[in-house]
């Protein structure tokens, strides 16, 4: 069989692994492994290259992707699922493995129903892929933003000051709130639970009058204030709809400082968090997800997506993803929010 290997959407530690792991093993099933440049827009470019266990050879602790990647979906392109097939067809294609995030794999469903066989391997650091327990490249961006809160720390004691660490999670805070009980924040905003301004100002007021003289917050860049409470805000978006990096950092400072009249300074930690070498964790699971992707398609299934589910590797219907992103459950949530 001749399989096709994309990855789409924002880098992340541990995509090599699981490029690795699908031409290693695709290559011990006598499969051809082909990869297409920068995701789906190499796709219908029809930007394609064999790829050999020589071409894989040493990329396993390498952060990024070898391949390329790029925001783009042919779906909601002109003609671009069209151009999806030609290019299959053309290069005599039988099936794709596709490594992204949620956007990835609603496109991979869209061409998926058009006949293209298909199987799915979930990355994402903010860890919101709906049906599986991780995606690859979420334990090394916890990891990360862990670490910044340990360094901040000392900052932030040493100058009796409150320290606000922005970090990566639009939709979820799974990165702010394992950082957060990790690195030992005393508060942690997160897009499940809307904050009111005034409670997060007399806690750290407390806190400052009982306890210390220093405070973390961690805010997933995604947060936003109640409705009907004192602090009124609108998410700052960029032209794709990426949120604009520090804009809920900078007003959470700015609203803290003129209430309580503590120094208080802002970390953003944004793309750090999506680079470097990807932890232990990470290479496993992308292994492992990419020797389940192989082992699937050559088993003929298709318009499933890799998951893992406790310790199991399990494959998840395509159909069932839509619309739909995994929540920080709430005993996570609360746990963030009483280790103060």
């Amino acid at each position: 069989m001749r399989i096709g290997l994309l990855t789409g959407g924002g880098d992340v530690p541990g995509l090599n692994a699981a490029i690795r792991a699908v031409v290693k093993h695709g290559m011990s099933y006598g499969h051809t492994i082909v990869g297409f440049r920068n995701g789906w827009r190499g796709v219908v470019e029809g930007d394609v290259h064999d790829l050999t266990r020589s071409d894989v050879r040493n990329v396993l602790p390498l952060g990024g992707t070898m391949l390329g990647t790029a925001r783009f979906h042919p779906h909601r392109t002109e003609g671009g699922l069209e151009a999806v097939c030609s290019t299959l067809e053309a290069e005599k294609v039988e099936a794709l493995v596709c490594i992204g995030g949620d956007g990835t794999m609603h496109a991979a469903h869209k061409v998926a129903e058009t006949g293209v066989r298909i199987v799915g391997i979930p990355k994402t650091i903010d860890n919101d892929v709906w049906g599986t327990d991780r995606s690859i490249g979420f334990d090394t961006a916890v990891s990360v933003a862990t670490e910044a809160v340990d360094r901040i720390h000392t900052t932030a004691e040493s100058h009796n000051r409150v320290m606000i660490v922005e970090v990566m999670g639009r939709h979820a805070g799974w990165i702010a709130v394992t950082a957060g009980i990790a690195g030992g924040a005393e508060i942690v905003l997160t897009p499940e639970e809307p904050f009111d301004i005034e409670q997060v100002v007399k806690r750290l007021q407390h806190r400052h009058r009982a306890h210390a003289s220093f405070s973390i917050v961690v805010v997933a860049e995604g947060a936003v204030p109640a409705e009907g409470t004192a602090m009124e805000y609108t998410t700052q978006v960029g032209k794709f709809g990426e949120i604009i990096a520090g804009a809920i950092g900078e007003r959470v400072k700015r609203e803290i400082a003129e209430r309580t009249g503590f120094d208080t300074r802002v970390t953003v930690l944004g793309h750090v968090q999506r680079g470097g070498t990807p932890t232990a964790a990470d290479r496993i699971l992308g292994s492992r997800f990419g020797v389940a992707a192989v082992d699937a398609l050559s088993e003929g299934r298709s318009a499933v997506m890799t998951a893992v589910r406790g310790e199991e590797v399990v494959l998840v219907p395509m159909a069932e993803l839509a619309g739909k992103t995994k929540p920080v459950p709430p005993d996570l949530l609360r746990i963030a929010n009483v280790l103060v």
